[in-house]
């Protein structure tokens, strides 16, 4: 966990991978993976309808830890993941400075078996996810 005099950065998250692990090594050799994790929030409406909303968080892991996402999870790998949140910057292919916030790994628990797929979810890739913010629609 990170800390620095009076703070905390911690994060926990429950979901299931939206697609495979991306295994990658750094020249030195160091691993790193990278996927993304579904989480879902269930209201009812001023209705009474059920509705839903799928929140999808970036996560990265380092070492021995990435090594084992990219051996044992798969799309759809219901997880437990602690870690840190952490923004960078990056230059986009136009030279435009882009911001990105994601979860930086530290401790990982497999809560489904070895290659097992959601099957009880219709979440929405994160690559068709819109920009901007779509908050104003929760109940809070």
């Amino acid at each position: 966990m990170s800390r620095g005099r009076g703070t905390v950065n911690k994060v926990i998250l429950v979901g299931r991978l939206g697609a495979d692990p991306q295994l990658k090594y750094t020249p030195s050799g160091r691993a790193n993976a990278s996927f993304n994790i579904a989480t879902n929030l269930v209201w009812k409406d001023q209705d009474g309808n059920q509705q839903e909303k799928t929140e999808w968080h970036r996560v990265t892991a380092w070492g021995k830890l990435a090594e084992v996402i990219g051996e044992w999870l798969k799309k759809g790998s219901y997880v437990y993941i602690e870690g840190r949140l952490q923004t960078r910057s990056y230059d986009d292919n136009n030279g435009v400075k882009k911001w990105i916030t994601e979860v930086v790994a530290t401790d990982l628990e497999m809560l489904g078996k070895k290659g097992e797929e959601s099957t009880d979810t219709e979440a929405v890739p994160p690559e068709e996810i819109p920009e901007g913010n779509e908050e104003s629609d929760l109940p809070f």
